[in-house]
Order: structure tokens, then C-alpha cells, then sequence
């Protein structure tokens, strides 16, 4: 779905964007002395090196603060803003503008920036144009989002909030269907103007967020979850079981994450993993179930009392149907441990309860 999706987004990039960055940085830093050029250019990465120099280095070159740095930089942007030569480049900017606005409007740094071009140089040559022009707006990266950059204020603020509210919608273990997830993110930006209001530009702005992330299996949910930030074989595991939709043998699981995931799961280790971790419950003879299905774990007589401490007095006909529901087991099973008169007893009416 990525692949497809920077497929689509290259296409559309490459299409609105007709003028070379470097070629545009080229004529306005000519309005610069030699060293503010040096300063900015060193900066960002503009030279042979796309190597950006910290203040610090830049400093240490000229024998000069960092402060001392950081002004003549703010200068030479401020110079280039003031010049002739930067308001005749309008076009160029108008341009950028527009692609933005074409992909929503909002588009994560890496991003724009991998659909400019997949050269490091070029790309902090475009960096410097957006830092230039008035009409472009900078996030930086935070705890919630990936930078990014987007033109217009109030869209910005409708799709952060509504970013911000689907995140608070979901639980820790939730995982919903892109197309739910879009779906639940378009109701929360339902005022905005019908031409950014799409599934193409949800999913570009879903890419800004730190919050929400997507699973091997495409499946959504809190970023920093189990679910989707999938760590080791016992995550392989839940949504190899999840995917399955219904209890599976060890074996299978480890086959399954093989197939799914194109992990080495070795059957003995798969199974080891399975008994340690608390959201799998073995369900039958090495069957394993997820526990929010809504499986209880213990043996078979711990199933039984569950079930009579949730439904009362049960005839054995309705125990077995219940229990069968829990485990994968031969109804004479559940028959032998109902004869526990330890544990069970049966009325007049035939009916079975707890014995204390």
C-alpha cells in the first residue's frame, strides 16, 4: 500500500513541479557577500557535501560564536526575502505552493521531500525555498507528529486535532481496518473544504502523525503498541492469530508467521512463547486462542466453575454447549470433571451448580 501510495504521490509531485531547486538557490544567493553565502551554505548543505554544519563547526571555522553564527545566517535570509532578485523567483514559489496545496495542503518533511527528489542535495536546496517563502509553515517534530509543512492555518489546525482525537479514540490494544480509521478521521475533519476532504489526503496526513501507526498486516492502531509496533516472535504470533480469526495449533502459528511475516519461527520456540505470554489461551490439545476473543484460561473444571459462577444452575446439556465454546475437548471430558462432586453438584431438576 505504501509503495502504491509514494507511486501515486511521485506522479503527482513530478507533475506540478516543473523548476530545479538548485538551479533557483543558485540565482538568489547571489544577493549574499561571500561569507553569509559560505554561512548559508554550509548551514543547509547547499556545497559539493550535502553535509548540513551545526553552528558550532561553522563557528569554529570563522572563529566566532555560535551566536555570532546563527545572526549572520538570520541576515542572509532576511537579504534574500528584501532582494529583487527573490521576488522575481514569486512564480517558482506559487508553484511549490500549489503542489502542496494539491496534496492536501499538509505534507510530513520526508515526504515532500522524497517526491522532490530522492537527491540529498536537492532536496536542502528545496528546504531553504520553503524556509524562504512567507507562504509556508514549519511543524517541527514533536512527541505527537513528524515535521511537516502545509500552507494554510486553519487546515493545519483541523487536521492536528483531528489526528489528536482519533489517537484518543482508540485503546491501547485496538487495531481497526485502514478504511475504518480513514473513515472515523474524515468524521472528525467533516467541516473541511470538499476538495481536501478525500481517502488520498487522510492517508498523507495520517503520515504526519506519531500517535497512530499501521501494523505488517496493515492494520491500525496506537503507534506504541504491541500490536503495531511489532517487536518479537509472541507479537508475530497475536497477529498471526488475529489474522486467522480462529483458534490455531502451534505449529500453525509458526507456519503462519513464516507465511505472513517471512520470520524463521522454529515450532518449539513459537510454542514457548505462546505459554508465557497472557493474551493466548491454550483452548485445546496445543490449539491456542486470543483471550479477547474471550477465552479463559485454567483447566477444564476452572472453565465449568467460571461459567456456573456467570450463569447460575446450568443443566449438562447447556454446560457442555458453553464449555465447548471455551476449549476444543470431547464432551465425555467435560462429563467426567461434571461428576466431581468436589466441585459440582446436580438437583432433582438435573441442574448443575457449585458444590461450595
Amino acid at each position: 500500500n505504501n509503495l502504491i501510495l509514494n507511486h501515486l504521490l511521485t506522479l503527482n509531485m513530478s507533475a506540478a513541479i516543473t523548476f530545479k531547486p538548485k538551479q533557483v538557490t543558485k540565482r538568489i544567493l547571489v544577493v549574499l557577500p561571500d561569507r553569509a553565502r559560505e554561512v548559508v551554505t554550509n548551514r543547509y548543505g547547499l556545497g559539493k557535501s550535502p553535509n548540513k554544519m551545526t553552528l558550532e563547526a561553522i563557528g569554529n571555522k570563522y572563529g566566532i560564536t555560535r551566536e555570532r553564527v546563527r545572526q549572520i545566517e538570520n541576515a542572509a535570509l532576511a537579504s534574500i526575502r528584501k532582494s529583487d532578485i527573490f521576488s522575481n523567483e514569486q512564480p517558482t514559489l506559487n508553484e511549490l505552493s500549489s503542489a502542496i496545496d494539491s496534496l492536501g495542503g499538509i505534507v510530513a518533511e520526508d515526504e515532500l521531500m522524497e517526491l522532490v527528489s530522492r537527491d540529498a542535495s536537492a532536496q536542502n536546496h528545496m528546504l531553504l525555498l520553503l524556509d524562504l517563502g512567507d507562504e509556508f509553515n514549519k511543524e517541527k517534530e514533536g512527541d505527537e507528529f513528524k515535521s511537516y509543512w502545509y500552507t494554510d492555518n486553519d487546515l493545519q489546525n483541523t487536521v492536528s486535532k483531528g489526528l489528536k482525537n482519533v489517537y484518543k479514540s482508540l485503546s491501547y490494544e485496538d487495531l481497526v481496518s485502514e478504511q475504518d480509521l480513514l473513515s472515523r478521521f474524515l468524521g472528525e475533519v467533516k467541516d473541511l473544504n470538499k476538495k481536501y476532504r478525500n481517502d488520498d489526503n487522510a492517508k498523507r496526513w495520517l503520515m504526519i502523525s506519531k500517535m497512530l501507526g499501521k501494523n505488517p498486516l496493515g492494520e491500525w492502531g496506537v503507534a506504541e503498541s504491541s500490536n503495531v509496533k511489532v517487536k518479537g516472535m509472541r507479537d508475530y504470533a497475536y497477529l498471526a492469530i488475529k489474522k486467522h480469526g480462529s483458534p490455531m495449533h502451534f505449529t500453525e502459528v509458526s507456519k503462519a508467521i513464516g507465511d505472513f511475516f517471512a520470520r524463521k519461527a522454529h515450532t518449539a520456540t513459537c510454542h514457548n512463547e505462546l505459554i508465557k505470554d497472557p493474551r493466548f489461551v491454550l483452548v485445546g490439545r496445543g490449539l491456542y486462542a486470543l483471550r479477547e476473543w474471550g477465552y479463559s484460561s485454567g483447566v477444564v473444571k476452572d472453565v465449568i466453575s467460571e461459567i456456573l459462577k456467570k450463569n447460575g444452575p446450568l443443566t449438562r446439556e447447556d454446560i457442555i454447549s458453553k464449555v465447548r465454546k471455551e476449549r476444543y475437548i470431547k464432551d465425555n471430558t467435560i462429563i467426567v470433571n461434571l461428576q466431581n462432586r468436589n466441585f459440582f453438584k446436580v438437583n432433582k431438576k438435573g441442574e448443575y451448580s457449585l458444590a461450595k
